[in-house]
């Protein structure tokens, strides 16, 4: 499967993260990625996102490594006409260009749509923006949480909203990119033409309410900040502590789930009680539900515990850090390793997490 785009070619003039995903994504399917950066800047600005210990012997930090693997990096000055040049260069042959400009400044240095076709008709150019193609408002992935409503959703009740951890909306976009050119590369399989594809993080991240915007546009509910806890599900999200301090959180959807449950905690008659023999009397009385569910927790070491758990199918996790996320088997074959020109050893996740069995 990672040689499915060997024949394709892709210049990526976009920086921070979402761009620079969806070319990664092509290059771990085996596509020839050339990353153009801004010589005058030392490069991508994320180069410099290092954390406070990090080494700064590399020229680049952990967060450049996430989603630039297996890219050759080219460093240009496109207010220069000879390093311009240099791109047009590329383009003759090139099939994707991946951008993030803020609307006008692609034009003013001739690397648009309309001017890079001029170089190659068949191009596909995938544009990313923060507001849509017509605002010229910056924005990072928290500015969108704030104004798509994850943020006010996000965190405990009677508390300030929370960050998603991850810049999940930017993710989101690449996805949304990511699907684009590839309907534009359908496109000119079948006709031979190229096409201009754009999202923004905006829309990206309204697409993926879902349910969330469902229950207002439906309902006129507006969601509250809840913690991890579901609105309609119970016990869903909801955290307990093991015997040895470890923190399980369940995700009940089923009345046969609720009673593995109660089975594997040792209290069956729980499933009797008609405060909890229904989801929806559940969500009502969930903090009786939880008081309860929260002695019978304490009982249990946690590590015989979730066997028990997994056995009968009931759906609970660990809630683990990176260190404990990564000792899974699964996790640690996701690692892809590259040694950089400086001779150090970089490490980050794949961004391809599906197989392809061809016949």
């Amino acid at each position: 499967m990672d040689s499915i785009f060997k024949d394709l070619k892709i210049v990526e003039l976009a920086s921070v993260l979402a761009g620079p995903a969806v070319g990664m994504f092509f290059a771990e399917l085996g596509a020839q990625v050339t990353k153009i950066e801004n010589k005058n800047t030392n490069g991508d600005v994320t180069r410099g996102w290092r954390l406070p210990n990090e080494s700064k012997e590399r020229d680049y930090s952990a967060y450049y490594c996430s989603v630039n693997w297996q890219k050759e990096v080219v460093l240009l000055d496109l207010k220069s006409e000879v390093d311009r040049e240099s791109l047009f260069d590329l383009i003759g042959d090139t099939d994707i260009v991946i951008a993030n400009y803020r609307p006008g400044s692609a034009e003013r240095l001739g690397v648009d749509y309309q001017s890079l076709k001029q170089y190659n008709p068949k191009l596909i150019y995938a544009n990313l923006t923060s507001f849509g193609e017509k605002s010229t408002r910056p924005a990072f992935d928290i500015v969108l949480q704030a104004e798509t409503g994850f943020l006010y959703m996000t965190g405990e009740a009677d508390r300030a909203p929370v960050r998603m951890p991850v810049a999940l909306i930017d993710i989101l976009a690449a996805h949304q990119l990511k699907e684009a050119i590839l309907i534009a590369l359908l496109k000119r399989y079948q006709t031979g033409k190229g096409s201009f594809v754009s999202t923004s993080l905006y829309e990206s991240a309204l697409a993926s309410l879902a349910n969330q915007a469902t229950n207002w546009l439906m309902e006129s509910h507006i969601p509250q900040r809840m913690g991890s806890q579901h609105p309609n599900i119970a016990p869903y999200g909801d955290i307990f502590y093991t015997l040895d301090e470890k923190a399980v959180v369940l995700a009940v959807g089923t009345e046969k789930q609720f009673k593995q449950l109660v089975e594997v905690l040792r209290i069956p008659e729980l499933g009797e009680d008609e405060r909890f023999a229904t989801n929806a009397s559940r969500v009502i009385h969930r903090e009786a539900l939880n008081e309860i569910l929260a002695d019978q927790f304490r009982k249990h070491e946690a590590t015989p515990l979730m066997e028990e758990l997994i056995r009968l199918a009931v759906p609970a996790g660990l809630i683990r850090n990176m260190e404990g996320v990564f000792t899974n088997p699964t996790a640690q074959e996701m690692i892809l390793e590259e040694v950089k020109n400086d001779g150090t050893l970089s490490k980050r996740v794949k961004t391809v997490a599906f197989e392809f069995l061809s016949e």
